[in-house]
């Protein structure tokens, strides 16, 4: 038994070490050094410190600069991720970026990144995060974002955008969580969200978003996956329809503080698995005998408890 534990320890070393030996061989791609080098000219100082060395994947004895991750692709390395966040750097949005052709993560949130998102993202075709939240960012989000159909992770909360929500977003087939919280986005959240068969996590509170509840699922079988529905702080009117019932997998519900009125639909009271639904703010009537229901909600400021 130890003989076989020591025959795979020694197996695994080797592979590690062959990996190394490969990485070590292998030259960074040139398109991508030239990337980077052009993002640490225009980062400062908060990351040069930690950037040594011309080539941004290591080798002659450096390691690969803080925050990079390379893999190998046949005689190359390329750069594969690029996390820099909570180092206060300063600036625009560096184009350079979008040149990093290999990238499935990319990372910039709190930080103090200003102006928009270059239409140029829409290469990054490999890209499965993108984490912007907690910056400075502003104008509209660019069309070319809907390009990205590998994305899993969209982080854009905690900015300045404005204008609408982008109906390209519903091109992403992959996309889960989408987080547009605290900007400054107006309009009707588009509907055709709902046709993202894997959209886990939806939040758009904190905005000047208009329209109802009805308008965004007005689509057949639509949100088959969503379990977070973030709509607070915003302008949204009428009531909450009886179709809402219908997204069986909601877990939070969460619609305070918009000029809605109404009845809330027993319906409700029957999602499998909703837990929270917050409902202050608004001018709700009690629509649901109590006594009936099945489970216990958490709501607040609400005339009634279900």
């Amino acid at each position: 038994m130890a003989r076989r534990s020591l025959s795979a320890n020694l197996l695994h070393f080797l592979s590690v070490f062959a990996l190394f030996h490969t990485l070590a061989l292998s030259k960074t791609l040139k398109r991508d050094v030239k990337a980077l080098n052009e993002i640490k000219s225009s980062l400062g100082w908060r990351v040069v410190y930690a950037w040594v060395g011309d080539d941004p994947c290591g080798g002659d004895g450096l390691q690969p600069w803080s925050g990079v991750t390379c893999s190998t692709q046949g005689d190359y390395r390329v750069v594969t991720e690029l996390e820099v966040y909570a180092v206060s750097i300063v600036g625009p949005f560096p184009t350079a970026v979008t040149n990093l052709l290999d990238l499935t993560r990319l990372d910039f949130h709190n930080n103090k990144l200003t102006g928009p998102i270059p239409p140029q993202i829409g290469r990054l075709k490999r890209l499965k995060i993108l984490n912007l939240r907690w910056n400075k960012l502003q104008d509209s989000i660019p069309p070319e974002i809907g390009e990205l159909k590998s994305l899993t992770h969209l982080y854009l909360s905690f900015n300045n955008f404005k204008g609408e929500i982008p109906r390209e977003l519903a091109n992403l087939p992959e996309l889960r969580y989408l987080y547009l919280q605290e900007n400054r986005f107006i309009g009707r959240i588009p509907a055709e969200l709902g046709t993202l068969q894997n959209l886990r996590h939806l939040d758009v509170g904190n905005n000047h978003l208009v329209g109802t509840i009805r308008e965004l699922i007005r689509i057949e079988g639509c949100f088959p996956a969503l379990r977070n529905l973030y709509l607070n702080n915003n302008y949204l009117t009428g009531g909450v329809p009886a179709q809402l019932a219908n997204l069986t997998n909601l877990e939070i519900l969460h619609l305070s503080s918009n000029k809605m009125t109404g009845v809330i639909p027993v319906g409700l009271a029957h999602i499998p698995k909703l837990t929270y639904l917050y409902i202050e703010g608004s001018s709700f009537k009690p629509g649901v005998n109590p006594i009936g229901m099945h489970k216990v909600f958490e709501v607040s400021d609400a005339d009634f408890v279900v």
